[in-house]
């Protein structure tokens, strides 16, 4: 006797939220008058064509495969021998070559272009699908000028360094179509203060130096170049360590391991010991942290590029939601909270990207000579750095919350970016670093808050409650007693005048006046969703959602 089981439903699916694919990652409008404004209009095809690869299902899936599927290392071979690799799964690979493909490595020190260093902060604000993989290609380009300190250097690597071409494998740098590179500075012992290092560089005859001691922290260990930082009798000094040598032995430099991290979990973070590794010096000896100082504001920018790139990201997918999904018999974002809630995100995310293309305009011109840009620079990104970064896990965790449940599952990918998030506010200077070197800045090169000042004045008269923060800010330097206890207030005022200015000049009156209302009025509360219900909220949300 035979039996029949019949299938029954128990529901229909209803209510949920369709994937968030088809869409321009560059439609945001705020980065794209920002990138018109900084001088880069003529970079608006490739980042809308970068745009739209973000956001195909292809490029998402990617992300999600190179996060899932971390790298592994692999010390030795199954001889025995010593390889020191590490595997990376196919994804990744895409990830990286369509980045240097579009030229988001060194290739704008290549570009004569007004406006090259921008269109390259509209990129790779527009190519997060992965933050991991925006590691090494970051410190690719930021390794530029700090090697330029070492002009017989800079010319045999840097065409390599700024090539369009993706060419992964371990071998003699100079025969390679492209390169890659790190940097490998913080130890055990030190972290941010690099000056306790106890790593040592020794001088060799035919000019090379030798390299002893371990890295806590070098990340994309397969990178093919290294800035590294060592103590040779004179003191702290830089130097160019590859990880092959001209003729293609390997370099000894022996990977420990793999971190485990909270995020960012597509790129190779290591703990590496130097072996006697060659290393060439980069710069004076004894000079070295002076000498990578241009690295680390290259990497500091694309610390805001992807916090700010992070928060749009994190909006798009939380409005996107609101968009589509029902409760209470109306869309959420038809819902007077909601729509507070997604606003006062857009006001955050508006004024984090509006302030970054300002600094990768004054970046763009610092760098082509314009030293007025390159004092308020030195300024403005360190504070901008550490109050972006500092905001944006606060500003995506709300995000994440607007999805509910869903949220919180690894499946929405607003996890990952919640993840993400902190570590940004602590690569190249956490909280009290990135503050205290602001005030170390307006100490040592007192022009630097003139220039910061000469900024902000652009935008007064414009709004009583920002003219009356700026003169806030003012008092603050009226004494230096009791500074570095202060430190973090001040950053903050200077980081919120900072974004007020830009967006009193160059935002729709909206944002601006809700932006001024609430973190310079104080008309505000202790979470995002509490704007003033007298803004227009309907004209800031307009420019919250996907494109």
């Amino acid at each position: 006797m035979t039996s029949t089981h019949e299938i029954h439903s128990t529901h229909e699916v209803s209510n949920q939220v369709p994937p968030l694919v088809g869409h321009n990652t560059a439609g945001d409008p705020a980065l794209r008058e920002g990138i018109e404004r900084e001088g880069a209009a003529w970079a608006l095809p490739e980042v809308d064509e970068l745009g739209r690869l973000a956001g195909s299902a292809e490029a998402q899936e990617w992300g999600r495969l190179a996060e899932r599927v971390p790298p592994r290392l692999h010390t030795h071979d199954r001889y025995g021998h010593r390889v020191d690799e590490v595997e990376y799964v196919p994804a990744y690979h895409q990830l990286m070559g369509v980045a240097v493909e579009h030229g988001l490595h060194a290739a704008p020190w290549a570009d004569d272009r007004p406006g090259a260093h921008v269109a390259r902060a509209g990129k790779f604000f527009a190519w997060q699908v992965d933050a991991g993989h925006g590691c090494p290609i970051s410190m690719t380009y930021a390794v530029v000028p700090a090697l330029r300190a070492n002009p017989e250097l800079a010319a045999r690597f840097e065409p390599l360094l700024t090539n369009r071409e993706y060419d992964f494998g371990l071998r003699d740098p100079e025969t390679k179509r492209g390169l890659i590179a790190g940097m490998s500075m913080t130890e055990k012992q030190g972290g941010s203060d690099v000056r306790a290092n106890t790593t040592t560089a020794t001088a060799q005859p035919d000019g090379t130096y030798v390299l002893r001691g371990h890295k806590w922290f070098t990340s994309a260990p397969m990178s093919d170049l290294f800035l590294t930082l060592a103590q040779t009798e004179a003191g702290v000094s830089c130097f160019l360590v590859p990880r092959v040598l001209p003729g293609g032995e390997r370099n000894a430099m022996r990977f420990m391991r793999l971190k485990d991290k909270l995020g960012n979990k597509s790129n190779a973070s290591s703990e590496i010991e130097y072996d006697a590794a060659v290393g060439w010096l980069v710069g004076e000896e004894g000079r070295g942290v002076r000498t990578i100082v241009e690295m680390v504001n290259m990497t500091r920018l694309d610390c805001v590029i992807g916090s700010s790139a992070g928060m749009r990201t994190a909006l798009t997918m939380a409005a996107h939601h609101a968009s589509h999904r029902s409760a209470f018999g109306k869309l959420l974002i038809d819902q007077p909270a909601m729509r507070n809630v997604l606003a006062d995100l857009q006001v955050e995310s508006e004024a984090a990207t509006t302030a970054m293309l300002r600094l990768a305009g004054a970046n763009d011109r610092a760098i082509r000579g314009d030293e007025g840009e390159a004092a308020l620079r030195r300024i403005a990104l360190a504070v901008t750095k550490y109050y972006v970064c500092k905001r944006a896990p606060f500003m995506v965790n709300e995000a994440l919350e607007c999805l509910g449940g869903n949220g919180y599952i690894e499946d929405f990918d607003i996890a990952r970016i919640y993840r993400e998030m902190p570590l940004l506010s602590i690569w190249e200077g956490s909280g009290n670093v990135a503050a205290l070197d602001a005030l170390r800045a307006l100490a040592k090169e007192p022009h630097t808050l003139d220039a910061f000042l000469a900024e902000a004045e652009l935008a007064t008269g414009a709004d009583a409650r920002y003219d009356a923060a700026l003169d806030r800010l003012k008092k603050e330097f009226t004494s230096f007693d009791d500074i570095e206890l202060r430190a973090r207030r001040i950053v903050e005022q200077l980081a919120l005048v900072f974004q007020g200015s830009q967006l009193l000049r160059h935002a729709p009156s909206a944002v601006a006046d809700a932006f001024c209302s609430s973190r310079l009025g104080r008309d505000w509360g202790g979470a995002f969703g509490t704007l003033s219900p007298r803004g227009d909220l309907d004209a800031i949300l307009e420019r919250a959602l996907p494109a």
